[in-house]
């Protein structure tokens, strides 16, 4: 009898366990081959519907209709009116890799079409019931065609394709039981489709779920007819909501062999998840880093937080330049030169973000202001005195108090007062780029200059005519003219109160001057094609892995422009010999990494930049306006007017706005008036 304690000895446990049974190695079965690429080409329902819509649009189609049953697990049926299947091609069209639309490695290069490797019905066929009915324009009837039978049987059908899929992954239940609830599943048909929908404005799209009409998208183009950024406009306003597009900015932009286009929204419009960013690639869907990344960097200093941008963007380049054959689904693509697409799509996005938002509301002011039927008589009624108004008043950088103030009203010609120039600037100086407004109302006296020992503040409030070097332009370019209106009052020192044609405009006064210097900023320092850099008196060393070295040697150029210096030392030592000047006292060896890391991941990088950009911010934050500062009517007109004209002054540096809107039908909504 053996005792409790016995053990089996080291030496036993350590011998190696048996060889498994060596298997031949063998051709695999048709069907087998066929579920094995299933399995890479059909995930869920989904997959199965964006691979026949593809079909439906190469084929030509102007609609395609969509009809579902328990999620398209039950069944799926898209049919469209384009060019159809002839009869003795229908057989051929379910073998594996049997295609239409390419014959040679050169097409594969170039291919323009969103299906072209001829599996995705043999897949399909593999693991469902499929049926495949088809007529051509030129072709008597429709024929049908059974995949599971091979039989082939006239039937009655317009020119056009359906293909019915039913019972999915019949024949591989395992498959079948990762699938999730009908609901789930129904949504990301929907999404399959909508994704097909915002590229294709000139075909219609109708989804039924159940023998119920779940989704309809008609279309909004017509080649030839109209134009196309329009429709494509009311496509996405169609299928992502009249909010996407009020609530977003145009991109149009070219560079090279590069075209973007499409909307971007504006950063109010940003939400906490990225279910409203699309990317298409020559009119296909696609998700890729290098595209993400660029739009992302664009929102980098006018997005608050973690907020996620909403975009839809088309990159329209060479299909010899992008490869889309690297993903099962095909949709990933990589490109020849990422960091020309990269810096297009960057461009193209913070252009369109750029034009401050109150160009718009000038245009909106306008339509308000200037009634849709005008007289006769008011036409030729004459307009009033014109003067000349003096230009924005020029913020110092430190925040000290402003020493240059001008008068923001100069009459014209002969009818200057006699007073000289004063201390704080000459208040009647002649501007050298008048603007023009019409006088202020009659009565009331003209505003004189002050004497140079009167400090600015006391000038402004005991000159006589004070109210009147702020009155609300008239005439017909007033709305124009001043789209963020005339400030009115100081609120606690923190907000600026202005009023405007459409109603009140409120402005977080440090906020906007430090957007204004900011830029500023930036636009001295992006005057130089390269950033200066500053040698290091001991290069920086570190251990590099071989990715990072290799990246070095690579980018040698992209980053001199960076006004970076990163040599080998060793085979696995890099030396940083020089820095941007701006970066001149932070990390080296930090500042190395980081840009390596995106260099090697997206053939661009951001990192100098943001860096720079996060200094410049400190400065700016530091030279702006404080709070509690009391600001006199003209300073805060002069920040309004400079507001107007600043790149992304809709936003401080850290993505808060720096103004709000509150139109008279909001303010009648807050006191029930009309009620």
């Amino acid at each position: 009898m053996p005792r409790v304690n016995d053990a089996p000895s080291p030496l036993a446990a350590a011998q190696p366990a048996p060889a498994p049974h060596r298997r031949p190695i063998r051709d695999l079965p048709d069907e087998l081959i066929s579920q094995i690429a299933a399995g890479e080409v059909v995930e869920r329902p989904a997959s199965v519907v964006r691979e026949l819509v593809d079909n439906a649009l190469d084929a030509g189609a102007t609609q395609i209709t969509l009809r579902l049953s328990a999620g398209g697990v039950r069944l799926i049926t898209v049919e469209d009116d384009g060019g159809g299947i002839p009869q003795e091609e229908l057989p051929v069209a379910l073998r594996r890799h049997a295609t239409s639309k390419i014959t040679n490695l050169d097409d594969l290069e170039t291919v323009a079409t969103m299906g072209f490797r001829g599996e995705a019905l043999a897949a399909i066929a593999s693991v469902s019931e499929m049926s495949l009915l088809s007529r051509p324009a030129q072709q008597a009837s429709a024929f049908l065609l059974d995949a599971r039978s091979g039989e082939l049987c006239p039937a009655a059908r317009a020119t056009g394709t359906t293909v019915e899929v039913k019972e999915l992954f019949f024949s591989t239940p395992a498959r079948r039981k990762f699938l999730k609830t009908d609901a789930t599943e129904l949504a990301h048909c929907i999404e399959s489709v909508r994704r097909h929908a915002l590229a294709r404005p000139d075909v219609g799209f109708a989804i039924w779920h159940e023998g119920k009409l779940v989704e309809q998208w008609r279309a909004t183009f017509v080649p030839g007819q109209g134009d196309a950024q329009d429709a494509l406009a009311r496509r996405l306003s169609d299928v992502l909501g009249e909010d996407f597009v009020t609530q977003s900015v145009a991109v149009q932009h070219r560079v090279g062999p590069v075209t973007v286009t499409g909307r971007a929204g504006l950063p109010d419009a940003a939400r906490s998840r990225p279910d409203h960013q699309y990317c298409y690639v020559n009119g296909r869907f696609v998700r890729d880093k290098v595209l993400t990344h660029a739009a992302r960097s664009a929102y980098e200093d006018v997005l608050h937080g973690h907020k996620q941008p909403i975009y839809a963007l088309y990159v329209e380049i060479d299909p010899a330049r992008v490869d889309v054959n690297v993903h099962p689904t095909k949709i990933e693509v990589r490109f020849r030169d990422s960091r020309e697409v990269h810096q297009a799509v960057r461009h193209a996005v913070e252009n369109a973000l750029a034009a401050p938002r109150a160009a718009a509301l000038a245009a909106v002011n306008a339509a308000v202001a200037t009634p849709a039927s005008a007289t006769d008589s008011d036409k030729k009624q004459p307009l009033p005195p014109v003067w000349q108004a003096q230009a924005a008043i020029k913020f110092e950088e430190r925040g000290h108090r402003v020493q240059d103030l001008q008068a923001l009203w100069a009459p014209r010609g002969g009818d200057a007062p006699e007073t000289p120039p004063t201390a704080i600037g000459g208040l009647w100086a002649p501007s050298a780029q008048p603007a023009t407004y019409p006088v202020p109302p009659t009565g009331q006296p003209q505003a004189t200059a002050t004497t140079a020992e009167q400090p600015a503040e006391a000038a402004t409030a005991n000159a006589p005519g004070t109210a009147d070097t702020t009155a609300w332009p008239t005439g017909r370019d007033a709305p124009s003219a001043w789209p963020l209106g005339r400030a009115v009052a100081q609120l606690h020192g923190v907000y600026i109160l202005a009023e405007n044609a459409q109603g009140m405009v409120i402005v977080d006064m440090h906020a906007a001057h430090e957007r204004i210097v900011y830029e500023r900023l930036k636009a001295q320092v992006d005057s130089g094609a390269r950033i200066a850099s500053q040698p290091l008196l001991i290069p920086a060393t570190f251990a590099a892995t071989p990715q990072e070295v290799a990246t070095a040697e690579e980018s040698t150029e992209v980053l001199a422009m960076l006004g970076l210096e990163v040599v080998p030392f060793s085979p696995k030592t890099l030396a940083v010999r020089a820095v941007p000047t701006t970066l001149a006292q932070g990390d080296p060896v930090e500042l190395a990494r980081s840009v390596l890391a995106e260099l090697a991941q997206h053939d661009a990088t951001t990192v100098v930049q943001r860096a720079r950009n996060e200094i410049l911010g400190t400065m700016a934050c530091h030279g702006a306006v404080r709070a509690n500062r009391k600001l006199t009517l003209d300073e805060m007109n002069a920040l309004l007017r400079q507001m107007e004209t600043t790149d992304r002054s809709d936003q401080c540096n850290h993505g808060r706005p720096t103004w709000r809107q509150l139109s008279m039908k909001e303010l009648d909504a807050l006191f029930l008036r009309g009620r």
